[in-house]
């Protein structure tokens, strides 16, 4: 009798094991660590469509964000250099720079203000009748369409354009914008390391390290870019002017002038210079106009096979075709603000996907 209440007793006793309450935590509760993992990679997906989003929706403040910082770098460089000659506060030497490039355009200004500003409307001129006269043996030619059907196209096509460049596309937005970017860019140059533990701060713990050492190769390698493409830009327009000058081509200084401006825009920068001088050239002549057309030639061959490589080596070695993708990318998506950013932006994405490389690499030494 007793066998048998013991048996029935572990009988019953496996019944309510059986039927007893689970400890571990269900799958839709936080603290299961497979809930957490799967809620932390959706949290991950969606900021990044978030931040994607926002990218979209701002990108005109951010591109005057970016071309202060920009600025900031040409201040930046500017300020370091002076600081191998002049040992005083960072701020005297932020003060000096900014007063000399203040006295320098005044001066170019004060100067030949006058004789750019006729230069300029003689260009236009120039430049319409030049427009008129191709578009008239095209015409006539057969190349392209009639003129009513040529007005069409174009009034389409600026639609097209300006829907891209709407927020610079009046004098009052380009000059706010112009004026933001100086702002932010003279605020940055001030006291750049604020905005730098700023970054940092954003950034989680464990990453500020290799985050920290990233930005500082960004912000090398874009010193290093405006500085060789500010000596470009002098070297090109003070040439061409010195040389259309000799020559005796028409309105030579503001040709100068363009050429220094769109040198900072390589590729297509040089060609809209190439156009503009061909076309005043010819307007005064067949011989002006092929010695507009040789000045061209010597001075962008002088320019890519002695200058560039020259710089580049001191600088930053972009690949002319990666700028000139980069730029018809650029263009294309965010106008022409895009197209004068291009390059920044490729060399900034260039240096961080060289630091990823070189961190997978020691990782992987690491591992070994």
């Amino acid at each position: 009798m007793s066998a048998a209440r013991s048996q029935a007793g572990g009988r019953d006793g496996a019944g309510a094991g059986e039927g007893a309450e689970v400890q571990a935590a269900s799958p839709h509760e936080w603290r299961d660590p497979e809930t957490r993992r799967e809620l932390k990679k959706a949290g991950v997906w969606l900021g990044l469509i978030c931040a994607i989003a926002l990218v979209v929706l701002l990108i005109q403040p951010l591109l005057i964000i970016f071309a202060g910082l920009v600025f900031a770098s040409m201040l930046d460089g500017g300020v370091r250099l002076l600081g191998k000659l002049l040992p005083i506060p960072r701020g005297w030497r932020l003060l000096i720079v900014v007063l000399g490039v203040l006295a320098f355009l005044f001066g170019v200004f004060y100067l030949t203000g006058v004789q750019i500003a006729a230069q300029v409307e003689q260009l236009r001129t120039t430049l319409d009748v030049q427009a008129a006269r191709v578009s008239a043996w095209a015409t006539q030619m057969g190349i392209v369409p009639g003129h009513s059907d040529l007005k069409g196209l174009a009034q389409q096509a600026l639609g097209s354009v300006g829907r891209l460049t709407t927020w610079v596309g009046t004098a009052v937005g380009a000059l706010t914008s112009l004026f933001m970017v100086m702002v932010i860019g003279l605020f940055v140059a001030m006291e750049p390391r604020i905005y730098d533990r700023g970054l940092q701060w954003m950034v989680p713990t464990a990453q500020r390290e290799q985050f920290a050492i990233t930005i500082d190769r960004m912000a090398f390698t874009m010193r290093r870019l405006l500085a060789g493409r500010l000596l470009g830009m002098a070297f090109e327009g003070f040439l061409t002017w010195f040389i259309l000058m000799v020559l005796g081509v028409p309105m030579a200084l503001v040709l100068g002038l363009i050429a220094a401006i769109l040198a900072f825009i390589p590729n297509v920068g040089a060609f809209i210079t190439g156009v503009l001088m061909t076309a005043v050239g010819f307007s005064a002549g067949v011989d002006t106009g092929l010695y507009a057309l040789a000045t061209y030639f010597v001075v962008q061959t002088f320019d890519g096979y002695v200058v560039i490589p020259m710089v580049a080596k001191r600088t930053v070695d972009l690949p002319p075709a990666l700028t000139l993708s980069a730029q018809i990318l650029a263009s294309t998506l965010f106008g022409v603000v895009g197209l004068a950013l291009a390059d920044p932006m490729t060399a900034m994405i260039k240096v961080a996907l060289e630091r990823s490389a070189e961190r997978e690499e020691e990782e992987g030494g690491g591992a070994a």
